[in-house]
């Protein structure tokens, strides 16, 4: 039998009405003259009306919510989301592998305003214990990415995602070839993919830039690529050919000397022959397949001595790139030949390796010798005081 409440005590906005159990409750009317009542009831009339008051203020403020906007189930929400996007083919697809193996098992049946920090907190827990950090990290951002949205639309009025780093990818450091590994790996993959090799080394070119590099995109004469197009292979085996992934991949890349004579070779025996052929094709003609190369690139890899074994073909962009930070490429320069917008992933190349330190080391022996015509030597015979044996520098210049 349904509880009967008091008569409601009318108030400039709102009313409070107290149950026959002794609790309160409180409604009021939106702008729009639709009813609202308060999601949980009170203990003392008081407790009600300050609920009344602070959403008031809201609703002067601005800041009011319709509690039922987030009455819209999850898996309605984010797929609409992801439609609106006008998403890059890699990233569109990306996202909807998230959501259908990490996000919707969770959350699909959960109405946005059912969806709380608490259960934000449970689900990371749990896919930080099924599958990988750096998945885990991708998922996070792309449910707190599509709940902003909902904030932002007025359907929730605070986003549940609060996990402070939850976002942040912890990549393992990625292994860097040397050049003696680079120019075998070349060889071995054989005379048709030689030239893609260095040029995945040496130009740091992406894969998908490297498949949709044509004929009319080479000087010969200048040994220049005009990189403008992308051609990424989804997981559909199709490839989704359009602009670079950001305005700065639009660039011309200056190849070194030494990549001259593969340019020319490479050119005349396997490049398609009209103007806007393109560069790499398979045996047969057809541009080059992701899962054939990799096999062919697998099997070369294995062959190459102390080459780890998880070496992709993206770290030969990695280890070019590494190779100009040494040679002393500053981070402008890293970030034009790369293609990037940002300084975060040009960054990392600024790293200071071993043999960097080592190169410096010398550097700055080269230096003292220079300026000072002598190098720091052992007096024959040790200072008053210091025991016989032990160590002693003589300063370079003589003491004041």
């Amino acid at each position: 039998m349904p509880r009967k409440k008091t008569a409601p005590t009318r108030r400039r906005f709102g009313a409070v009405r107290q149950y026959r159990s002794g609790r309160w409750t409180a409604s009021y009317r939106d702008a729009s003259g639709k009813e609202h009542r308060a999601p949980e009831t009170f203990e003392t009339k008081t407790d009600a009306e300050v609920w009344l008051t602070v959403t008031e203020a809201d609703l002067t403020r601005g800041n009011w919510i319709d509690p039922d906007a987030g009455n819209v189930d999850f898996q309605t929400y984010a797929l609409r989301w992801t439609d609106e996007r006008g998403l890059m083919p890699t990233t569109d697809e990306l996202y909807r592998r998230l959501l259908r193996l990490h996000l919707l098992p969770t959350f699909a049946a959960l109405t946005l305003n059912e969806i709380t920090a608490a259960r934000v907190r449970t689900w990371h827990a749990e896919r930080k214990q099924a599958t990988g950090a750096t998945t885990v990290a991708k998922s996070y951002r792309l449910l707190k990415a599509i709940l902003q949205t909902a904030v932002d639309d007025d359907v929730l009025g605070r986003n549940p995602c609060r996990i402070k780093g939850a976002g942040k990818e912890e990549a393992d450091e990625r292994p860097v070839a040397t050049v003696e590994q680079v120019f075998e790996l070349a060889e071995l993959m054989g005379p048709r993919w030689r030239f893609m090799v260095f040029l995945g080394a040496f130009a740091t070119l992406r894969p998908e830039e490297l498949a949709e590099l044509r004929r009319e995109d080479v000087d010969m004469d200048k040994r220049t690529l005009r990189i403008t197009e992308a051609s990424p292979e989804l997981n559909t085996g199709k490839r989704a050919t359009g602009p670079t992934k950001s305005a700065a991949g639009k660039r011309t890349i200056h190849l070194p000397t030494f990549l001259d004579q593969p340019l020319r070779q490479h050119m005349a025996w396997y490049a398609e022959k009209e103007p806007a052929g393109l560069l790499f094709v398979g045996e047969k003609g057809a541009p080059f397949r992701r899962t054939t190369f990799g096999r062919k690139f697998g099997k070369a890899r294995a062959r190459v001595i102390d080459l780890p074994q998880n070496f992709t073909f993206y770290d030969l962009r990695h280890t070019g790139n590494t190779l100009l930070a040494e040679e002393g490429a500053s981070l402008k320069d890293l970030m034009v030949r790369m293609g990037q917008s940002s300084t975060r992933a040009a960054i990392i190349y600024q790293h200071s390796t071993t043999s960097r330190q080592r190169e410096l080391a010398a550097k700055l022996d080269s230096r003292v010798r220079r300026d000072t015509g002598r190098t720091p030597s052992a007096p024959p015979t040790p200072p008053a005081g210091v025991p016989s044996g032990a160590p002693v520098v003589r300063p370079i210049r003589r003491a004041i």
